[in-house]
Order: C-alpha cells, then sequence, then structure tokens
C-alpha cells in the first residue's frame, strides 16, 4: 500500500473483498490496519468469539500528538448478501460506468469508508488541534451486534470523542434522528401427534399463529394511535412478523413452531415497553391456553440483537458543524437503523451523514454516484480543517 492511493481506487479494493455478513470481514480490516500502519498510524481491533471478525479503532492525533477529543469517522465493513438477485455485473467487482460506481456495498457503506482512508495522508500532513478517529465496525447488517465491542473497548480506554459522523448513505444530507431496532426469534414448543388424533397433540403452528396475530393487533396500536412523529416517512413505531418455519408433514400435528419478529420504535418510546406487551400477552393468555392441552408446553423468546434509536440534539456542536458544512438545516429523520444510536448511548454526540441514498442500498446493481463521493471528499476536508 502506498499513500497516494485514490478514493476510487479504494473502492475497488473494499468492494473486491466478499464480507457479507455471513461471512469473515478479517481481510478488508487487515488491509486498512496495514495501510494504517504504513503511514505511522496505529490502530486496534476488537474480535468476535471466534477471532473471525472484527472492529478496527484508529486515531490520527491533533498537530501536538493530542489523542482525546476530536472527531470520529464511523462506518460497517460489512454488507448484504447477493443471494437471489439478478446482477448484470460481478457484484464483487467495482464497476464504473457513466457516472456511477457498481458494486455491493457501494453505497452502504463502503463508498464513505474509502473516502476517508484515502484522505489520510492529508489529514496527516494538517495542522490539527484536535485528532480524527476512524471507527470501522462489523456485523452492522445483522442487528449492530459488532460495533458495541469497540464501544466498550472505547469505554475501557478512556477515550473521549467530542463527536461523531457515521456515514450511512443520506445523500450528504444531515440525518439527525433514527428509529430503534429489535429483533427477537420466538420458539413455540408444543407437543407433536398424528393429525387423526387432534386432542393428543398441541399444535405449535396454531399458538404460533394466535400470538403473530397479537403481534399484529399491536401494531396496528401504533399505527392507529400512536404517538406519532410527523419528521419519518412511517411516523410511528411498527411491529413485523417477517420469518415462520414448523411442521414435518401434512398428517401431523406440528410440536415445534419458530418465528422472527421485529419492532422499530421511535426515539422516546423504550423499546422494553413494547416487547413487555407481547411478554405479557404470553404469559397471561396464551401460555395457559397451550399448558391446558399439554403442561409441558412451553414459548422461548430470545433478543437476537437490538440498536438503539437516534436523536441527535440540534444544540451538539457536531450537528451545528455538519449542517453548517454541508449548508443543510432540515429537520431529516429516517426508519432504517444505524450504529449512530450506539455511539449516543456512550455519550458521544453523534448524527449520519454520507454519499449515497438508501434507496440504492441492499438492491442488485447498488451503486453511487462519483459525485456523491465527490460531495463526501469536500465535506470530509472541511470537517479536518475546522478542527
Amino acid at each position: 500500500m502506498t499513500t497516494t492511493i485514490t478514493k476510487e481506487e479504494w473502492l475497488a479494493t473494499l468492494v473486491g473483498i466478499d464480507t457479507t455478513s455471513r461471512n469473515s470481514n478479517m481481510g478488508l480490516i487487515e488491509t486498512i490496519r496495514d495501510a494504517l500502519s504504513a503511514q505511522g498510524v496505529d490502530s486496534w481491533l476488537t474480535t468476535d468469539d471466534k477471532g473471525a471478525k472484527a472492529n478496527l479503532f484508529a486515531t490520527l492525533p491533533a498537530s501536538d500528538g493530542q489523542t482525546q477529543g476530536g472527531v470520529a469517522l464511523s462506518g460497517h465493513t460489512d454488507v448484504v448478501p447477493v443471494d437471489g438477485q439478478d446482477w448484470n455485473s460481478d457484484p464483487f467487482v467495482l464497476l464504473p460506468s457513466q457516472d456511477r460506481f457498481y458494486g455491493r456495498g457501494t453505497c452502504d457503506m463502503k463508498g464513505f469508508i474509502a473516502t476517508a482512508m484515502a484522505l489520510v495522508p492529508e489529514f496527516l500532513q494538517q495542522k490539527r488541534s484536535k485528532p480524527i478517529h476512524l471507527a470501522f465496525s462489523y456485523d452492522e447488517e445483522v442487528g449492530c451486534a459488532g460495533a458495541p465491542f469497540m464501544l466498550k473497548e472505547l469505554q475501557k480506554r478512556n477515550q473521549k470523542i467530542d463527536g461523531c459522523v457515521v456515514g450511512e448513505p443520506t445523500g450528504m444530507r444531515v440525518v439527525v434522528a433514527h428509529k430503534g431496532i429489535n429483533l427477537f426469534t420466538c420458539r413455540i414448543h408444543g407437543k407433536a401427534a398424528h393429525s387423526s388424533l387432534t386432542p393428543v397433540g398441541c399444535n405449535a403452528i396454531e399458538h404460533a399463529a394466535r400470538l403473530i396475530c397479537h403481534i399484529r393487533d399491536l401494531a396496528d396500536h401504533y399505527r392507529d394511535t400512536g404517538p406519532y412523529d410527523k419528521h419519518y416517512d412511517v411516523a410511528y413505531s411498527t411491529i413485523t412478523t417477517n420469518m415462520i418455519q414448523g411442521g414435518i408433514a401434512v398428517n401431523t400435528i406440528p410440536g415445534e413452531c419458530e418465528f422472527n419478529y421485529e419492532f422499530r420504535n421511535l426515539p422516546g418510546m423504550p423499546g422494553e415497553q413494547i416487547q413487555a406487551k407481547i411478554q405479557e400477552y404470553v404469559s397471561n393468555e396464551l401460555l395457559p391456553r397451550m399448558q391446558k392441552e399439554f403442561p409441558e408446553a412451553r414459548i422461548d423468546i430470545s433478543a437476537d440483537a437490538s440498536a438503539p434509536p437516534l436523536e441527535a440534539s440540534e444544540q451538539a456542536a457536531i450537528t451545528e458543524l455538519v449542517r453548517a458544512l454541508t449548508q443543510d438545516h432540515e429537520t431529516r429523520k429516517v426508519a432504517y437503523g444505524t450504529e449512530a444510536g450506539l455511539f449516543q448511548q456512550l455519550g458521544i454526540p453523534t448524527i449520519v451523514c454520507g454519499p449515497g441514498l438508501i434507496e440504492q442500498a441492499h438492491k442488485p446493481d447498488e451503486f453511487v454516484e462519483f459525485s456523491q463521493l465527490n460531495d463526501c471528499e469536500n465535506f470530509l476536508r472541511k470537517l479536518s480543517a475546522s478542527l
């Protein structure tokens, strides 16, 4: 690695490493770590239990060597699968075409990481009174599972950060709030039996259906009664059941059924409050009904992942700074989740602003426009100069 790699070259490198969440991201993380090391920048990693995935955190010190305070540039390194998608090119080979770069992750969100990495040599030459930090995570796409380990290590190291910019695709517009996301798996354990002997069994699918309908009723309640926030495209908290499996044969009462549900809660509406309503129905109504049929019936609900909502303060220095640099003063809130709420939860004022449009994320022929990367480059230059 040299210190003159362009953002386009960085993007080609990053897209070329398949970091679908089910895979390791170590190849990408080690590439970034080695490039930083070659420029005299130390970084540290936090890994998952198997050592197959890692977060990376690096600090570009201020001119006087100061490493506390400053601004963090945050991005996730994993991407969603391409399985079953009809791409017109290899999703893991960057394709420049007209005014766009095509490839998995170009928009979400390797374009931001590539731009930040290309500017590292320039950042290192600048005279700054505050440091710039790079915070690159794993497993954001599966419930923001990796970043908490990095943030826990930041606390342990007493690392102070004045503000954070999460570079998710926003069209380089300022996003000051988003909903939380909470993912759950529910397993219904009934009793299998031949379908001709219905009273002998306890039908797990049918009881799962009762709970799923209750979850839908609860979702309808929030839709009809709020609370609401008009700045969101979906102005209320939502709950949906998105996957279900159960049964082994058409003539067998199913003893097991499993389904997954999620809810996306508005800031100010605790996720625990929504889950408590679901658990109350399970404990007080559904499980007693099941156990009348089969005393050993049970319902297990496990929390798979969660990320808190974001509600940035307009008075926070990072909000005022990014608004000034982008000349964007619109109140913009989004229904999708990011890692920004995790940084805010740690006491780090955070906003979301990055290249590309969320409408292009996760789709076949994902792309980012050249102009968006150029706008991001100009923004990061101004951000660094402001320090």
